[in-house]
């Protein structure tokens, strides 16, 4: 009956958990949609610019080139809509059979239309069609499509902060994605919980790299961070795993390193779904030991479990987790990976961490074409 009860439990937080990420997604995409507003605006002002500038071509051809009727054709492919578009270029059909009329059509020189001008504002018409219709397709806002990358990569960063710890620690992190892209495959999502007497974070290394693992990062960011915290800490990972499961990627898997810390004792715990080990730093020895917890990866089998591996952080000691874009590359294994960082650690055991996460990745992973992340929790 115990066990029974303890798992409607775990349910009913997982159900709940589950529930914020779906209403936080909701009113994500309803604030980025609800300022996408009409592009009458755009429309009526384009549509008065092409009789402007085909009277102006008229009046002046050597000033006024008959293709400066792309001008409103390019921005109308980046500001309005397939329909307000299909208008534009009607306008546009018409204000050259007009100035063709004029200047007389399809004869050679400087104030005659061209088969090429013809050519040129009809390719980047399409061109301009093209765009309008993509953004239909995938619902991106006719003005926002800039604005909604930028905002969610300031909700992945934010969301990748580490909490303030208290007195006697001291955290670092650096995320960095590959070819210096705006998105990365690896984040971070911590919390605090009982109290804030326990520090729980995640490191997670999505498949893939940059822009192609970013939108499933974005995802996994958001239903994990829903999670930690939501559930007890041996259920996390498990938790994880079904989630990804569920998703059905072509190309699913992630890893991931759970650290659950307390803070009073320095007590700690890790859990691990195929990431590269934990490091941890002895002020006592002065060695980096590895702290290697077993466990597969996520997403790729079903009724798995993940068992931790217990330690101490004393005063003066560090733990460094990672991802394998520091350490992993085609022309060295994990193992050199793991001395090279190490040894460039090492430096700055005696001036302390601060500010060491940034300069550690550039000094073992600066060229890297890989995504790489590196998070410090330093016991004062």
């Amino acid at each position: 009956m115990a066990s029974g009860a303890a798992a409607e439990t775990l349910t009913a937080r997982m159900r709940k958990a589950m529930h914020r990420v779906r209403i936080g997604v909701r009113k994500t995409m309803v604030d980025y949609f609800r300022g996408g507003g009409s592009d009458w605006g755009a429309l009526a002002a384009l549509l008065l610019s092409v009789p402007v500038l085909a009277g102006c071509t008229i009046w002046h051809p050597d000033w006024f080139a008959p293709t400066a009727l792309v001008l409103p054709v390019v921005a109308g492919g980046l500001l309005l809509r397939p329909s307000s578009l299909l208008a534009l270029y009607g306008t546009s059909a018409v204000a050259l059979i007009v100035e063709a009329a004029a200047l007389g059509p399809y004869e050679q020189g400087p104030d005659r239309i061209t088969p090429g001008t013809v050519l040129v504002v009809a390719a980047v018409g399409l061109f301009g069609l093209l765009i309008a219709q993509f953004r239909s397709r995938v619902g991106v806002p006719w003005r926002r499509g800039g604005t909604m990358l930028f905002d969610l990569r300031e909700r992945i960063r934010v969301q990748s902060a580490l909490p303030q710890l208290p007195r006697g620690w001291h955290r670092e992190m650096s995320l960095r994605p590959a070819g210096g892209q705006s998105f990365s495959g690896d984040f971070v999502v911590a919390t605090r919980t009982h109290g804030g007497h326990i520090l729980e974070v995640v490191l997670t290394d999505v498949s893939g790299k940059g822009m192609d693992a970013a939108s499933r990062a974005l995802l996994l960011s958001g239903a994990f961070g829903g999670l930690l915290g939501s559930l007890p800490p041996h259920a996390f990972l498990p938790a994880a795993n079904g989630y990804l499961l569920r998703q059905e990627w072509s190309e699913g898997f992630a890893t991931a390193i759970h650290l659950v810390l307390d803070l009073e004792s320095g007590d700690y715990e890790l859990f691990s779904a195929g990431h590269p080990p934990a490091l941890q730093l002895s002020a006592g020895s002065g060695r980096w030991e590895q702290k290697a917890a077993e466990g597969p990866l996520l997403g790729i089998m079903d009724g798995v479990q993940f068992d931790p591996i217990k330690g101490t952080l004393r005063p003066g000691d560090v733990l460094m987790l990672f991802t394998d874009g520091l350490v992993e590359s085609a022309d060295r294994d994990i193992a050199e990976g793991i001395d090279r960082l190490t040894g460039e650690a090492d430096r700055y055991v005696t001036a302390g961490f601060t500010g060491a996460a940034w300069h550690l990745i550039e000094a073992v992973a600066k060229d890297v074409h890989d995504d790489r992340a590196l998070l410090l929790i330093c016991r004062d």
